[in-house]
């Protein structure tokens, strides 16, 4: 059978990544392109196209990628209709993807569309839902927005994250010397989060080295060019000795806790059992926006779940260096008190062969069983 992804940012691409991995080993032939960037490539997916930098913070920041991105789109629901493959699985970025899939509907395309991730998960939107249902197969990783789009009659599959069961919780730690300690910082992927969020963060390790002054820091970037940017602010910050990695997993590997963009990287955290604090601080010009979209009193995945402040949010103007560093310091003194709602949460995400699932579904809908 043959697949066609496609994927926007960073965390969808990690998705669409371990989706494609676990249809091919359902299926060992299947065939797979799509959009997404050096993970999906390097995962055998040949690439239709590369989707670095696309993703923004906002809609201001989206706007000068529009022409592009729409352009893109055309050419992509173009080349699926000519190429028609078994099935299309749309991975997060909605602003992409569902118009994507309108598209397809529109120059009467007829094959099985999977949206994995839907739009809108917590703002419960009933247009959205029934257009979403209308141009594709919703599949969601949240019992939250399967039991919205039931309450308004429309199908939905659900099994549980895809992630749930991909990493090992590892065990608890004992609580790190007062002096002592190593942190990660995970400020994103995007050139807005890293602006952002990066310098906050330098300042708040060296707040918090001042404090303990055995303290070691390992940053996680994205790609090459994140690395280069990070390495950069890490010398103006003075905090050369940083060490740099790549990606969420290394980052953590050998962390007592970690300050993460709020994400999927915080639920890497929590799955992996690494006490974190969330931070997010978008430009002022789309803070009215965000608050005229969305009012809910969470926006990290973990607090979602569970309906509580599992992880600490710093939002905005509370993401000051002072009180990233004082929140950091007292994950460190108590460790053990995120790690027990994280067991929870584990839970919370549904069966740990959610992936193997969500995949053998893939599989049923690209050989029209479903």
């Amino acid at each position: 059978m043959r697949y066609f992804l496609s994927s926007g940012e960073a965390s969808g691409e990690l998705a669409a990544t371990l989706i494609a991995q676990a249809i091919r080993r359902a299926d060992p032939q299947a065939q797979f392109e799509g959009i997404g960037a050096a993970r999906m490539r390097e995962s055998g997916v040949a690439l239709w196209r590369d989707h670095t930098g696309w993703a923004s913070m906002g809609p201001l920041a989206a706007i000068p990628r529009i022409p592009k991105l729409l352009l893109t789109m055309l050419r992509t629901a173009a080349h699926i209709a000519q190429s028609k493959p078994d099935l299309v699985i749309l991975v997060d970025f909605g602003a992409f993807n569902v118009r994507l899939a309108k598209r397809l509907r529109e120059i009467g395309y007829r094959g099985a569309i999977l949206d994995v991730f839907p739009p809108a998960t917590w703002l419960d939107r009933e247009k959205t839902a029934r257009d979403v249902a209308a141009i594709a197969v919703p599949m969601t990783a949240f019992a939250h927005q399967r039991d919205f789009y039931a309450s308004l009659g429309l199908p939905i599959a659900y099994f549980g994250h895809p992630l749930a069961g991909q990493y090992a919780m590892r065990p608890p730690r004992d609580v790190p010397p007062a002096d002592n300690g190593t942190v990660a910082l995970l400020p994103g992927s995007r050139g807005g989060e890293l602006r952002h969020h990066l310098p906050r963060l330098l300042a708040a390790f060296k707040m918090l080295r001042a404090q303990r002054p055995h303290l070691r820091g390992v940053a996680g970037a994205a790609d090459e060019r994140a690395e280069q940017l990070m390495r950069a602010a890490a010398r103006r910050a003075g905090v050369a000795d940083l060490a740099f990695v790549r990606g969420t997993r290394e980052a953590i590997a050998q962390a007592d806790a970690a300050w993460v963009a709020s994400g999927t990287a915080v639920l890497e955290c929590a799955l992996s059992g690494v006490p974190c604090v969330a931070l997010y601080v978008i430009a002022p010009i789309l803070v009215k926006h965000a608050r005229r979209v969305y009012s809910g009193r969470f926006i990290t995945l973990p607090n979602l779940v569970l309906e509580r402040e599992v992880v600490p949010e710093l939002l905005q103007d509370e993401a000051t260096p002072e009180r990233l560093a004082g929140a950091m310091d007292a994950v460190l003194r108590d460790p053990a008190a995120q790690y027990r709602q994280f067991e929870r949460l584990r839970e919370a995400l549904g069966p740990p062969d959610a992936l193997e699932r969500c995949a053998a579904y893939a599989v049923r809908l690209a050989r029209g069983e479903t």
